[in-house]
């Protein structure tokens, strides 16, 4: 697989979320993938815990919509820089009682590719932002 290709997987992986297949992301994500954005899924930094996370998050800020602004690739590495907005709609670790509430922000996403899927994701987004959109409690330490 080329630049190329890595790029439409990610692009691939991104329509997939918008349309909420959530039965088909193990043809875009690795069986261990590995997600290191846990301060909104929460989940363990394991391989695989990803999958659960990513529909637990589908499911709360549905309708979920990542536009792609920019892609960028080299070697196994993609960055995609998206748009992304949703409603919170559904029961989430960080908000159990949905507030109805919009939001819109920024993501900035690095996906390592290895074997055709993605292995490997690393996400940086404007958490203040979606929290005050929401109106979710900030996370504490406690």
């Amino acid at each position: 697989m080329g630049v190329s290709q890595h790029k439409q997987l990610v692009t691939d992986f991104f329509t997939a979320l918008g349309e909420a297949r959530i039965d088909d992301l193990g043809s875009y994500l690795a069986a261990d993938v590995v997600d290191h954005n846990k301060i909104i899924h929460g989940e363990p930094d394991e391989p695989g815990a990803a999958f659960e996370a990513i529909a637990a998050q589908l499911a709360a800020l549905a309708p979920y919509r990542a536009r792609v602004d920019e892609l960028i690739a080299e070697g196994d590495k993609v960055v995609a820089r998206i748009t992304q907005s949703g409603v919170s709609s559904g029961a989430h670790p960080r908000m159990p009682v949905p507030t109805g509430r919009s939001f819109e922000n920024e993501a900035v996403f690095v996906f390592t590719v290895a074997d055709g899927r993605i292995s490997e994701i690393r996400g940086v987004s404007d958490r203040l932002g979606l929290f005050l959109q929401l109106g979710w409690n900030w996370p504490t330490t406690d």
